[in-house]
């Protein structure tokens, strides 16, 4: 698994014109390929008069999925460009479609491909992008009376309270850096005189 991964914090739409023709670049997050699709299939359907509309997607924090279609224009001249600079920014968990409404001057195979991967940089950069790191889950399990002052204590030091339980004990669950695993539970240890359990899960990313 990377390390980090940048992806788009809402959907938006960026416009550019070039020679005439109107580029409309509508950006989303997608959870999964089916989240593009129908992403994809709305902005079809809003744009059915448009002279293409043309697509990338990128699923998975490494990008496992990858998908870009033409939707008409020379081969390898929208989605292609398209998907790189996505892949080029790091971005993940993203879906790109670029609507193009003709304006009565061809581009040329260059003109296109910087039309097309430039409309999805400019929409990036006007829209903003976020970026998520991968950390470690994990467990804290303490008495009721260190408590309030354990969760006090990882808020104000910047750690992310994620969940908290009440039982007959509490459960407070956390996420963690890799770097940050042993100092913490030194920290655990030391805070709350050896008494804390402390438990480490899986691992899932989270906003930096």
């Amino acid at each position: 698994m990377q390390d980090e991964y940048r992806t788009v914090a809402h959907a938006g739409v960026h416009e550019t014109e070039v020679n005439r023709s109107r580029f409309l670049c509508a950006l989303a997050p997608a959870a999964t390929e089916q989240e593009a699709q129908e992403f994809i299939a709305g902005v079809c359907k809003e744009h059915a008069d448009a002279t293409h509309n043309c697509y990338a997607y990128v699923i998975g924090a490494d990008a496992a999925v990858q998908k870009a279609s033409d939707d008409g224009e020379p081969g390898g001249t929208a989605g292609v460009p398209m998907l790189q600079m996505l892949l080029r920014r790091d971005m993940r968990y993203v879906v790109a479609v670029v609507t193009r409404y003709y304006g009565g001057v061809k581009l040329g195979a260059g003109g296109l491909i910087r039309a097309y991967g430039g409309s999805v940089g400019e929409a990036l950069d006007s829209l903003g992008t976020l970026t998520r790191k991968r950390f470690r889950l994990a467990t804290v399990t303490v008495d009721h009376q260190r408590a309030g002052k354990i969760q006090n204590d990882l808020r104000s030091t910047g750690r992310e309270v994620r969940d908290v339980r009440y039982g007959e004990a509490v459960t407070i669950e956390i996420g963690l850096p890799d770097t940050d695993v042993e100092p913490f539970r030194a920290w655990l240890a030391d805070a709350t005189a050896g008494t804390a359990g402390f438990e480490l899960g899986g691992e899932a990313y989270g906003d930096a």
